[in-house]
């Protein structure tokens, strides 16, 4: 039976995500999910299309559209740590999310993918690896053996992860960023783009650099 699917955003990530469901029905050969449209809460987007794909409403409109299931693509450098915010505003439990993995993923099958999590092409899941709810992976990422990814974190693209990484709650690790084995990255961090993070980072602060090195605290808007 075909699943009925509504992507929360607009933005690149979420056609990346639409791309990922049109790449799983074809690698399928059938209709494995149906995308019937986007929720946004950018009101200017309302009733447009995206990618061919309607918006159709804000978040609040989730809860309405009870025959369907879910995927985040909400979240970035700028709003990371508002990431568990955004999805609680539209009071959607989290066996409503659906795991999305991209066909060319390679997922180990000792590996643990929570509750709305998002996998793009070519990424790599490695044994004993356990990615927690709602995160996203972009292409080309590592993921490698017994790494911890806490819920709500967004591995951008080309991301390496060496073994034994303990990633907290609602991180951003840049694109093209390596962590070295061992180390645990704090929650509500940001590995900057490129950076080389050889110790560990702790909660709530920015990291750049080959070394990596402190660039600032996490700064929250005060809204």
């Amino acid at each position: 039976m075909t699943r009925k699917i509504v992507i929360f955003g607009t933005g690149g990530n979420c056609v990346d995500i639409l791309d990922t469901i049109h790449d799983i029905n074809a690698s399928a050969g059938e209709p494995i999910y149906d995308c019937i449209g986007f929720l946004d809460d950018d009101r200017r987007l309302w009733n447009q299309l995206v990618a061919g794909i309607p918006v159709l409403g804000g978040l609040s409109m989730a809860p309405a559209l009870t025959d369907s299931f879910f995927v985040n693509g909400i979240g970035s450098e700028r709003n990371f740590w508002r990431k568990p915010e955004i999805i609680a505003q539209a009071g959607i439990p989290d066996d409503r999310f659906e795991t999305i993995i991209h066909p060319t993923a390679s997922v180990s099958r000792s590996a643990c993918l929570e509750s709305g999590v998002v996998v793009l092409p070519q990424v790599t899941i490695a044994s004993h690896a356990h990615v927690g709810r709602h995160v996203i992976i972009l292409p080309n990422t590592i993921i490698s053996h017994d790494d911890i990814i806490g819920d709500f974190t967004c591995l951008a693209g080309g991301v390496c992860v060496s073994g034994q990484v303990n990633v907290g709650a609602c991180c951003y690790l840049g694109s093209n960023a390596s962590i070295i084995n061992g180390v645990s990255i704090g929650s509500r961090s940001l590995v900057g783009i490129g950076s080389v993070v050889l110790h560990d980072v702790p909660e709530n602060t920015v990291v750049v650099g080959n070394p990596a090195h402190f660039l600032r605290h996490t700064v929250e808007p005060s809204v």
